[in-house]
């Protein structure tokens, strides 16, 4: 028998520290790199450095996705993640999922394997929404509408067009990135938990079931502004109280539910006056489930609520949904090969499901797809306080390596 593949651990934590360093905060803490960013390009840059030092060839789509291939001909084995943050986050969500990738087949180039099917790696683009949630999975699934392109905008305004024109990008073409679903076998993605259960556990590898599906929402109340100090409480139209008393509906509803989440992320009030009473209030919320009927429910519920809350204090009210994300259920077969990956480097895998969103969502509309975890210290994420010990992520990568070694050989 063949003597297992081994990747190099201090390889990969030199390969963590230099990406960390693109986007890192002046105070040292914390990583804001959003795509099309100079950070992120410079990001770019030496990651296709470092996949042609391993020994891929490689290749940048109109969807700004960064590939890295070994092998020709057949269907590819996928694998990859993102290299974009949140403002102020942390090292590895995403980033490891793609360095991950990068160690794998080039651990596999490096030991003269031949694989029978290509394997593939990718970093898509702006996973994390800064003009468009998932942009580039859902470009290369297919799924993103030109008519949407001109209309997509930053929380701060900057148009997707005029980022993507600055970092070399025609985001008019981003649609041709769409993939051929016959050139596709499989895809695979490894990325850190961002939540407690693994750690919870003492397990080093989770095998992921499935991915929650999202219901987006804004609320809006309209109040009456009126002078803080000669207004009597019980005659006001306060749209900021409404809107308070809505926010806690939020939280209400999700934690009645099983396994249901619910967060509010954005509140905007107006006048900006602390001797003013509020005329207007918004507030962006969701709700996350793996139940897609859940996700249906919650609709009415929210809007009786508002409507309810609203009333008590004398305001109006308006909910608008955006168009819903289905909860996405992994491949049993792949999920099956990875777990018996896990086991064949002697790990055991804990089955679990995802509450955060990931490209895998978007790839699994084209190919059979599967997921592996690695644990979350505290299961903090999105922050810079974000950790996975290096012994945690090479056991993840040696899941996944094997995984990809198998899958090529099924």
């Amino acid at each position: 028998m063949a003597a297992p593949l081994v990747i190099s651990l201090p390889r990969l934590r030199t390969h963590i520290e230099a990406l960390s360093r693109f986007g890192r905060n002046p105070d040292g803490r914390g990583i804001t790199r959003s795509c099309w960013s100079p950070a992120h390009e410079q990001a770019r840059a030496w990651l296709l450095q470092r996949m042609k030092e391993g020994g891929l060839s490689t290749w940048v789509d109109e969807a700004g996705n960064t590939f890295g291939r070994l092998g020709n001909g057949g269907p590819a084995v996928l694998t990859g993640s993102h290299i974009d943050t949140v403002p102020n986050g942390g090292p590895l969500d995403g980033a490891l999922g793609v360095l991950a990738g990068l160690e794998c087949l080039q651990t596999i180039h490096e030991s003269g394997l031949r694989v029978r099917l290509p394997l593939m790696m990718a970093a898509w683009s702006d996973e994390e929404g800064r003009y468009a949630g998932l942009f580039g999975s859902k470009a290369f699934a297919g799924k993103l509408d030109a008519k949407d392109i001109p209309n997509l905008r930053s929380a701060d305004g900057e148009r997707l067009v005029d980022a993507m024109a600055r970092a070399g990008f025609n985001a008019y073409d981003a649609p041709k990135a769409r993939c051929n679903p016959k050139t596709i076998a499989a895809y695979v993605e490894l990325h850190i938990e961002q939540g407690p259960v693994l750690e919870s556990a003492n397990a080093s590898i989770g095998i992921v079931t499935g991915i929650a599906g999202i219901s987006r929402f804004v609320v809006e109340l309209f109040g009456r502004r009126d002078h803080a100090g000669t207004m009597p409480m019980d005659r006001r139209r306060d749209a900021v109280c409404s809107a308070a008393a809505c926010i806690l509906a939020v939280e209400r509803i999700a934690a009645a539910g099983a396994g249901t989440v619910g967060t509010v992320g954005e509140i905007l009030a107006t006048p900006e006056a602390v001797n003013v009473v509020s005329d207007y209030s918004s507030f962006c919320g969701e709700f996350r489930s793996s139940a897609p009927s859940w996700l249906t429910e919650v609709i009415g519920q929210l809007e009786q609520a508002v409507r309810l809350e609203s009333a008590a204090r004398g305001t109006r009210s308006a909910v608008t949904w955006r168009p819903p994300e289905p909860p996405v259920v992994m491949d049993d077969s792949v999920s099956q090969v990875l777990a018996d990956a896990a086991s064949v480097i002697g790990h055991d895998a804990v089955r679990l499901f995802s509450g955060a969103g990931h490209d895998t969502v978007q790839i699994a509309r084209l190919a059979r797809t599967g997921m592996v975890f690695v644990p979350s210290v505290g299961g903090r994420s999105h922050c810079p306080e974000e950790e996975t010990s290096l012994i945690d992520c090479g056991r993840g990568i040696e899941t996944l390596l094997q995984g990809l070694v198998m899958l090529d050989a099924s």
